[in-house]
């Protein structure tokens, strides 16, 4: 699945703050990238549009997160 950075601007604007989230919760660089990754993935997946997802939508994801990558790393997405 695509980990570039989705073109919704509310998306970037979300992604930018959780990234400092991340940064000031003293996460090491490779967690922050790890964890930014996964938030682009699942962006790309939804087009943007991340705010309301259901629990069935994120299920239904992450189940098909599993076709394509290791299990540690949808345990990590997740």
């Amino acid at each position: 699945m695509n980990t570039a950075m989705p073109q919704d601007p509310h998306f970037n604007k979300k992604y930018q703050q959780h990234l400092k989230c991340l940064k000031l919760g003293g996460l090491q660089p490779k967690t922050i990238d790890a964890y930014a990754r996964a938030i682009r993935r699942i962006g790309n997946y939804f087009d943007g549009k991340v705010d309301d997802l259901s629990s069935e939508q994120l299920l239904d994801y992450f189940t098909k997160l599993l076709d394509t990558h290791s299990w540690s790393a949808v345990k990590l997405d997740l």
